[in-house]
């Protein structure tokens, strides 16, 4: 596809925004639920000068580089525009330097753009034609009026470039826009049509002003000499006569506190060195250079300030942006740009004025408005889910606290710089180790809304969105008729589940994923007992039985799948009760007894025979005498390897060392513990070994650090809450008994799969320990399998098919004996496997594929919810929270900065009138939607394009529509082809495409014409 973006006309902008309001009630994607309307006339006086309804609004970026951008952010609530960079270099001549996708915002945010892609006249235009957008619509949609919102332009980079004629005549514009080609045209566009217009009328027209911006902020590049800055600021000051910041970059606080800064916080990972910091402005000659600026200023009528801060350069590392250097923004940025208000502040004793871009998002807007410190423009957090539309409770926030522009309060700032510093929200470990929220499917060409959680998730699949609906309405046995459908282990799975959908969830992107397993117990402990009492045993529908040997979570769950669904079974267990592992070797403190037997029970119910206490050593042969299917759900129960290089005999198992800590009254242990590894069993041996009687000190050792750490987030936390050591960075080497001799490590640049190298230092260091605990994982014992005669593999795994069945006919592995320790809710996902593949083979559909029962919610209050930043909740409300996504996905519209993808209702499609339309000529190729997009797939490649120009369409390989002179297209087929067609019922389109044409058509026609001129 093409990365050209392609103006609207001022026609083609309102034209498209009007139509779109009134056929879908929203304008380029912004629902009326989500416009952002003043409660009050009251405006405030921001640090340039300007009158605005509030001072909230996009930083210089993606956000405000096109007309439609600029009024999107302004209907969802942003009023103080910072306009994105002109310099001197500008349309063709920067998109070649800028490598493509330039965005990627997973967590904390990177960029490799910087200026507008457009021309330095093309800026202009797009900015006037946003000013008029924003001014009727304003209006028209009782959302402002006239005048309430500041536009701040961003010039750069040196001064030659900015006394050159083009963008000299941009300044002037801006300042006077009244006697430009583009002005004219949009104010005779609107007079034309005053007509038809309910609300905004021929005053409000000639109310207009003329004067665009009186305010600039000046972007200066890495290594730009502070004589050149204060050239460029007086050439404003003085000659340009317009109020004057200057963005400072936080290379000002120092290599040595923003590299002890962003460790301390957990982003260690991100690779810079000390050349910016020498090269760029120094803050003891920036403070003097201030002042004489502000003087200049104040000498003039005019106001100056420093903008906060630049986005900070970073080394790119693999699987990041195609470029060698990226620009780092939101969480992990505010605490520098925080820091540095402050250091600021200080010199200036408050009287300083500061505006504000470093990773601001709902939850701390007000904060920081509170110090003084605005305006206050974000880009981050507009480019994740939600998109501009979080402007409307950015602005609730600011309208809360928000005051005319005055000092800054020092004793709130300092105050609020040290809450900042100790906010878990800031550290790296708040999003937990979720490394992308995209699964695995193929993007489809239509219907491509999906829940990530539930389907790329969880293991089950189970229907996440709908239980956390119904808990959240207390409807808590409609919830656990729900879940009970795919988890057999519903309680247990409510207290240790892994969470793998967490790392899917739409909430990650907003503020914490969804604490899903949470409300599972609770409509676990509301429903579960009622349900299971309410358990008839149904009917054998096959005389044909299975032996199931082990009672764990995959056996009892294969079990139960199989009964319930008419199928006899038998359970065969060493142990004297069910649940190994989970009954056995998981802490009490984790799991009761009365927890692990509520599951039991559901099986119970059902009349499952079990025989406890058998004989381990199975003998396959001898079952499938009597059972016509086996199956093996032994778990891992084999040692952990050795972590040490001498001495591992003198090492403590960590099975051994759970089992009789719980079953046997306790481990001798000693004084003191240490605990090699850092998995969740490490993590109950550590929190048990500090329980257990005589024990003074209880440590994990690990040879990597936190963000490597293979246990649940929530896990480490806890040992963490619990002032339990974990000593990162220490690689065992030898234990004699008393002292475990370690090698201390160091974390270095990353390898091609992105993970950290980890290398000896050559220094060394001994703990002394009485006991020390080996949880390096747990391992499959081979013998059984091999004596069955079931085939192992070179490495020693059980050879198995896609249903899990082995070499032997008829008999099926599951659980961790499968392929080592895994979770429980992969132990239920592995039941159901097997359990289906019996099934089919005996004439059964299991209930568990059948078209499950859904939860729909109208699609206002779905999308009346997205874009709100929302805290964990507690209990059923937390389900709260859920976004919804099997109603509604649209991601990808959100995420655009440009609006180029587009949902537009499609009748005919049953699951989701909704589907996507990519705009190519709006299109820069960013890349954003692809990182947010729940598929594999790119929005921007694989979704059906409309096409605005037959350069576009020849540069593209997507499939789409190019409306062509004589009334047809030109249409690219989803397996390549190109060919022409009539119209949407011409037999050479697939009807998926036709019913899309169809649709944009009678209802979208503006998404089909092509600009002005093209």
């Amino acid at each position: 596809m093409s990365d050209i973006m392609r103006p609207l006309s001022f026609d083609h902008l309102m034209s498209w925004a009007r139509t779109e309001l009134a056929h879908d009630h929203a304008i380029f994607g912004v629902h009326v639920e989500k416009m952002w309307r003043p409660t009050s006339d009251v405006m405030i006086k921001d640090s340039f000068g300007d009158s605005v309804a509030n001072p909230v609004g996009p930083a210089a970026g993606p956000s405000t580089q096109l007309s439609n951008n600029i009024l999107v952010c302004y209907l969802s609530g942003a009023r103080f525009m910072e306009l994105k960079t002109v310099q001197k270099m500008d349309g063709a001549e920067l998109m070649a330097c800028v490598p493509k996708p330039c965005i990627q915002m997973e967590d904390e945010g990177y960029n490799c753009e910087w200026s507008t892609e457009l021309t330095v006249q093309q800026a202009f235009d797009e900015y006037v034609r946003a000013w008029f957008a924003c001014a009727f619509f304003g209006v028209e949609l009782g959302l402002g009026q006239v005048g309430d919102v500041a536009f701040n332009m961003s010039v750069g980079y040196d001064l030659e470039g900015i006394k050159l004629p083009k963008i000299d005549n941009y300044i002037e514009g801006l300042k006077d826009a009244s006697q430009t080609p583009v002005w004219a045209e949009c104010y005779g566009w609107l007079e034309a049509h005053l007509g038809e217009f309910e609300h905004f009328t021929a005053e409000h027209l000639a109310a207009i002003p003329t004067q665009i911006s009186n305010s600039i902020t000046l972007s200066t590049l890495h290594g730009c000499p502070a004589g050149e800055i204060e050239s460029i600021a007086s050439h404003l000051i003085n000659n340009k006569g317009v109020n004057t910041f200057v963005k400072c970059n936080p290379t000002l606080l120092g290599y040595e506190f923003a590299r002890g800064t962003l460790d301390a916080l957990g982003y260690d990972y991100m690779v810079f060195d000390d050349h910016h910091f020498k090269a760029d402005l120094q803050f003891a000659d920036a403070v003097p250079m201030f002042k004489r600026l502000k003087a200049e200023a104040a000498a003039k009528g005019l106001r100056f300030g420093v903008k906060l801060t630049n986005t900070f350069p970073i080394k790119v590392a693999a699987g990041e942006l195609p470029s060698e250097e990226m620009y780092m923004s939101g969480r992990s940025l505010l605490p520098l740009t925080i820091s540095l208000a402050l250091k600021l502040a200080d010199a200036f004793d408050g009287d300083l004025a500061i505006s504000f871009s470093g990773g601001v998002d709902a939850l701390t807007v007000a904060d920081i408005l509170k110090t003084g410190i605005q305006p206050i423009t974000v880009a981050t957090t507009v480019l994740k889910p939600g998109g501009p539309q979080r402007f409307q409770q950015l602005a609730d926030e600011a309208v809360k606290v928000m005051s005319d522009a005055g000092p800054i309060d020092l004793a709130a700032l300092r105050e609020l710089v040290g809450r900042f510093m100790a906010d878990p929200i800031f550290h790296k470990r708040y999003r937990e180790k979720f490394p992308s929220r995209k699964t695995t499917s193929a993007l489809p060409l239509t219907d491509c809304f999906k829940a990530p959680c539930e389907h790329g998730g969880c293991p089950i699949e189970q229907q996440i969105p709908e239980y956390l609906t119904l808990t959240a309405q207390g409807r808590y046995a409609e919830a656990f008729n729900v879940i009970a459908l795919d988890n057999t282990a519903p309680t247990i799975n409510g207290v240790l589940c892994a969470q793998d959908c967490r790392p899917k969830c739409t909430r990650l992107d907003y503020d914490q994923s969804i604490h899903i397993r949470s409300v599972k117990l609770v409509a676990s402990d509301h429903a579960q007992d009622e349900f299971s009492q309410a358990q008839v045993a149904p009917a054998l529908v096959t005389d044909k039985k299975v032996a199931i040997i082990g009672a764990g979570p995959a056996g009892i769950g294969a079990a139960i799948f199989l009964r319930r669904n008419g199928v006899d079974v038998e359970v065969f267990e060493k142990l004297d009760g069910p649940y190994g592992v989970v009954n056995y070797i998981i802490p009490k403190f984790r799991i009761s007894t009365e927890q692990i037997m509520r599951d039991f029970r559901l099986a119970e119910d059902l009349g499952i025979t079990f025989h406890f206490n058998c004989d381990p050593n199975f003998d396959v042969a001898e079952l499938q005498k009597t059972y016509s299917h086996v199956i093996v759900a032994t778990g891992a129960w084999g040692k952990c390897p050795t972590p040490v290089r001498e001495g591992g005999e003198l090492l403590v198992d960590a099975f051994d060392f759970l089992w009789q800590s719980i079953n046997e009254g306790g481990f001798p242990c000693g004084k003191t513990v240490a605990v090699i590894g850092a998995g969740d069993v490490a993590m109950d041996c550590v929190r048990t070994a500090a329980r257990t009687p005589g024990v003074e000190r209880a440590f994990i050792v690990y040879r990597r650090n936190e963000a490597n750490m293979p246990a649940l987030q929530e896990e480490v936390n806890t040992v963490r809450e619990e002032g339990l050591e974990m000593i990162q960075l220490v690689a065992p080497l030898t234990y004699d008994g008393k002292v475990l001799h370690c090698e201390v490590m160091r974390l270095e640049g990353r390898d091609a799969s992105g993970r950290r190298a980890m290398v000896g230092t050559g220094e060394f260091v001994d703990f002394e320990a009485e006991t020390v605990v080996a949880a390096t994982g747990a391992t499959v014992i081979r013998e059984p399998y091999e004596r069955n005669g079931i085939a192992l593999d070179d490495r020693g795994r059980i050879v198995l098919d896609a249903d899990f069945q082995s070499s032997r006919p008829g008999v099926f592995v599951i659980g961790d004996g499968r392929k080592g320790p895994s979770t429980i809710v992969q132990a239920v996902a592995d039941a159901k496997v097997a359990a289906r593949a019996i099934m089919r083979e005996v004439g059964v559909k299991a209930d568990y594929d059948r078209p499950h029962p859904t939860v729909h919610q109208p699609v206002a209050p779905i999308r009346a919810n997205r874009a709100l930043i929302i805290n964990p909740l507690h209990g059923k409300d937390e389900g709260g929270r859920c976004l919804t996504c099997q109603d509604i996905c649209e991601i990808c519209t959100e995420v655009c900065p440009n609006r180029a993808n587009i949902s537009v209702k499609v009748p005919g499609f049953g699951s989701d009138p909704f589907q996507i339309v990519h705009i190519d000529g709006l299109c820069n190729e960013c890349g954003n939607c692809g990182t947010f997009c729940p598929h594999a797939g790119l929005p921007y490649k694989d979704k059906i394009t409309t096409f605005w120009t037959h350069e576009d369409f020849e540069e593209s390989t997507n499939v789409g529509f190019l409306p062509n002179h004589d009334g047809g297209y030109l249409v690219r087929l989803p397996g390549g082809e190109e060919t022409t067609i009539s119209g949407a019922s011409d037999p050479k389109l697939p009807a998926e495409m036709a019913a899309v044409l169809t649709a944009l058509e009678a209802n979208y026609a503006y998404l089909l014409a092509a600009p002005a001129g093209k």
